[in-house]
């Protein structure tokens, strides 16, 4: 969308005020509001702003930061009244020099895509499946860790306030660009998920951002708190973000797809998964970014816990979903143990660095881990067909990504240290808390 494109969408949704929206290194939306009528001001000038006070962007001394529209992003909020009308773009991150910001998440996604489809032709495509849950609130403040539902997977009732409240999401997000292909009700009571079609990595970082705050936002209208923790209640299974991916080059065309392949995979494809595999310890750091986030990736509750790939095996890290025939386009790569914790454009970033270097060194992945239930396996069974497990904690996966040279480059200096030292503290500082289990388990019996 060209700049007078959208001066003139704007004035003909009557849109009052833009919201320009970026994120900070761990992913959480950050946003400055102008009037509609300053809308050209700022596709000219850009905004400025203080990004010393954005986590992971700058020192005090070297504050300055500008926003720069990216005129495709738009669309309107469609929970927003129809008097204050608002729509949103998402924007890149500028220095005071011209130069963009090396510590921008969406920016360094941006950058890494273009190099791809310059140098070699390619564009990295992720359809990804976000979960969340709906919660009850008990109080104006208190949230209630009970499910607004008694659903199961797959379950429908024509009565359910839940189908109402998801049909609604389906409906905004619909109407806000994103594909929609299905939503439906996920294993855990209260727990939904809402898929969109695949697309490139950075409109669907976009898609996925965009997502998340619309449920929360939708949610909140019906009185419910939305939320994309990875593991909320203990005992039930955690939310994910399955994330299917695929090379296509500049015509169109899935570079994974070989009908000679018994998973009519490319050697290409091959070398991709080797690359994850090979890097998955250091990966689960950013794409599985919380000490929450461990509390999923646990034996019993479909979350990957070892790291092999299969065909039909969902205990798999990564798993190559079946072929239909004539459906070359599909043929894909699901990895498994992503949540929607993430910032999806670090995340997506080191994905595809990992896959790139199994393709650059052309490694081949182990043996494919079908009909057999990884979990099952005894350690010395597991040890004996080289199969390795993930990190067990945020604490353990950092210290893989510090010792993983090619996702530090794939994030950039800047980027990777702001990253690293955010997620140390929130280790740290997990660790100094007193947890309820504590007290159950220590307060009377020490």
């Amino acid at each position: 969308m060209e700049t007078q494109d959208l001066l003139n969408r704007v004035k003909e949704d009557d849109v009052k005020f833009i919201s320009l929206q970026f994120t900070d290194v761990t992913g959480a939306v950050k946003s400055v509001d102008i009037p509609s009528h300053r809308l050209q001001e700022a596709l000219e000038d850009g905004i400025w702003f203080d990004g010393s006070s954005v986590e992971g962007f700058s020192r005090i001394q070297e504050s300055d930061m500008r926003l720069v529209i990216d005129p495709k992003t738009y669309t309107v909020l469609p929970w927003s009244p129809l008097e204050m009308r608002r729509a949103r773009v998402f924007c890149d991150i500028y220095q005071p020099d011209g130069t963009e910001f090396p510590g921008d998440p969406r920016g360094t996604l941006k950058r890494t895509l273009a190099r791809l489809k310059e140098e070699r032709g390619w564009i990295f495509n992720v359809g990804p499946e976000p979960e969340f849950f709906l919660f009850k609130r008990n109080g104006p403040q208190a949230i209630h860790p009970v499910p607004h539902d008694v659903g199961g997977y797959f379950d429908f009732s024509a009565n359910d306030d839940a189908v109402r409240v998801r049909t609604e999401l389906m409906g905004a997000l619909a109407g806000m660009g994103l594909e929609v292909e299905m939503g439906h009700h996920e294993v855990a009571l209260g727990q939904h998920e809402i898929d969109f079609r695949f697309a490139d990595a950075l409109q669907t970082a976009d898609n996925v951002l965009t997502l998340k705050y619309t449920v929360k936002a939708i949610a909140a209208q019906h009185g419910l708190v939305a939320s994309f923790m990875p593991k909320p209640i203990f005992g039930i299974n955690g939310s994910g973000m399955h994330c299917h991916q695929s090379l296509f080059d500049t015509q169109g065309r899935n570079l994974f797809f070989d009908e000679q392949d018994r998973y009519c995979l490319s050697p290409l494809a091959y070398n991709f998964i080797a690359g994850q595999l090979l890097h998955a310890r250091a990966l689960s750091a950013v794409v599985a970014p919380t000490v929450n986030s461990y509390k999923r990736l646990v034996p019993g509750y479909e979350a990957p816990v070892y790291i092999g790939w299969a065909q039909i095996n969902r205990s798999a890290l990564i798993r190559i979903p079946q072929y239909t025939q004539g459906r070359n386009q599909s043929i894909r790569a699901e990895l498994r143990f992503p949540d929607p914790s993430a910032n999806p454009y670090l995340a997506f970033t080191v994905m595809l660095a990992a896959a790139l270097d199994g393709i650059d060194r052309t490694l081949q992945p182990p043996e494919a881990l079908n009909n057999v239930n990884i979990y099952h396996l005894t350690p010395e069974e597991r040890e004996e067909r080289g199969i390795q497990e993930l990190p067990g904690s945020l604490a353990e996966a950092l210290r893989e990504l510090e010792q993983d040279t090619v996702l530090q480059e794939a994030l950039g200096p800047v980027l990777c240290e702001a990253f690293l030292r955010e997620k140390w503290s929130e280790v740290e500082e997990y660790r100094m808390k007193v947890t309820d289990w504590e007290l159950e388990r220590y307060l009377e019996l020490s």
